[in-house]
């Protein structure tokens, strides 16, 4: 089974929660969701080394302290994708780093919600959980 590994970059901005997504750059994916930062491990790459280097090439944000948030498997590919997240530093600033993406950008949680891969959804829910009081 192909694997990546991605981060959920959080921030507070003016009261309101907000995530780094990335959209696919190319034609084909003009209508394609937007998608956490994620890649591939290079070979025996730790999963949490390759979502920092897959977050960092594709929005030039570094991540700082990050938490597991599980794993999902895509509905019709069949692709293991593991997710971390971590607070973004206040100096964030993403920017399209790669061939790979066409935008890289902070967005309210209830956009996001609406323009994320409806697989990788469940990954908002568990951030929320995290953030969530106890």
């Amino acid at each position: 089974m192909r694997e990546s590994a991605g981060t959920i970059l959080y921030r507070h901005r003016d009261g309101d929660l907000e995530v780094l997504l990335v959209h696919p750059s190319g034609n084909y994916n003009r209508k394609s969701p937007w998608s956490i930062p994620k890649g591939e491990p290079d070979a025996e790459e730790p999963l949490e080394a390759a979502a920092r280097r897959e977050t960092l090439e594709e929005t030039e944000v570094t991540a700082g302290e990050l938490v597991p948030l599980g794993d999902i498997v895509y509905q019709k590919s069949r692709k293991r994708v593991h997710c971390f997240a971590g607070l973004a530093s206040a100096e964030a600033n993403p920017r399209c780093a790669s061939w790979e993406v066409d935008r890289a950008e902070f967005l309210p949680i209830d956009q996001a919600r609406d323009l994320i891969h409806p697989d990788q959804r469940i990954f908002l829910e568990r951030l929320l959980d995290l953030l969530r009081p106890s």
